[in-house]
């Protein structure tokens, strides 16, 4: 099955492949939709990402995915939460990734409290009234400095103790067995191992 996805983040879109070996992901702009974009203003991860599914199923009428993920900091409550790509842009343009997890680190520097997770939801739509949503964390603790240079975003800044190591340390097969975004993809992939056309 081809399944357009909301997002135009190329690493996202290549994790989720690896993710989803079963299905053919493409984006926005394989179907012509060069500019696709939404304001996400719900307040949960999976309001945003039904919101991005159903605009790109109501632009193509054909299966789409959408992922919508962040990081969660406890002593923050919460934060960066669903602004994790948007943290500390101020309505402006966004930072870039070493910028945010800089503010972050800087914003946690009296913290002792450290206990944080990774969410992330899936919205697939792959008709009007047929929808499947599925969501799942990865808790780890905020480190003081970045570790390691795999992965993206605030994967340097999140450790997991059970493995001993930052999440940007994972090898691609660990990331997607023990990750956010892995553990949704093996929930969804459950259901359209079951999807009937």
């Amino acid at each position: 099955m081809i399944v357009h996805v909301a997002t135009n983040n190329r690493h996202k879109l290549l994790e989720l492949q690896a993710l989803f070996p079963s299905l053919t992901l493409r984006t926005p702009a394989d179907a012509g939709l060069n500019n696709f974009d939404v304001i996400e203003d719900a307040d949960s991860f999976a309001g945003n990402a039904w919101l991005k599914a159903d605009a790109l199923w109501h632009s193509l009428r054909r299966p789409v995915l959408a992922d919508d993920s962040g990081l969660c900091v406890d002593a923050l409550d919460g934060r960066p939460g669903i602004m994790s790509a948007r943290y500390g842009s101020d309505g402006g343009p966004e930072l870039a990734p070493a910028e945010r997890n800089r503010l972050l680190l800087a914003e946690m520097a009296t913290q002792s409290r450290r206990s944080c997770r990774f969410v992330c939801c899936l919205c697939l739509i792959v008709g009007p009234q047929r929808v499947f949503s599925v969501q799942e964390t990865c808790d780890g603790e905020l480190l003081g400095a970045p570790q390691g240079s795999g992965g993206f975003g605030y994967d340097p800044l999140v450790w997991l103790p059970d493995l001993g190591k930052s999440v940007a340390e994972l090898s691609d097969g660990q990331k997607n067995q023990v990750s956010h975004r892995g553990r949704a993809a093996q929930r969804l992939n459950a259901l359209l191992a079951d999807l009937r056309d």
